[in-house]
């Protein structure tokens, strides 16, 4: 791990364009306990709270597509979108 929060952060909305285009702000913290990034995503009253595995972030900072965040990002977004 060799990357800031800020670094994944940045890495995440680019390879999610979604995030930006859907106007969804994003956290993100690494958990010390569990060696993990918490990632909170909120647009309007919507919110969604997931962690992000260290080797999810390792590949996503390799260029990978964090698929398992992506899924739980589409489903948020679709979800809002429906409201």
């Amino acid at each position: 791990m060799g990357y800031s929060n800020v670094a994944l952060k940045d890495k995440i909305i680019e390879l999610h364009p979604e995030i930006v285009e859907n106007g969804v702000a994003v956290n993100l913290v690494f958990n010390e306990e569990l060696k993990t990034y918490d990632v909170n995503m909120k647009k309007d009253e919507h919110e969604l709270k997931t962690h992000l595995e260290t080797k999810d972030a390792d590949e996503c900072m390799d260029g990978k597509k964090c698929i398992h965040l992506g899924v739980q990002l589409k489903e948020f977004i679709d979800n809002f979108k429906q409201s």
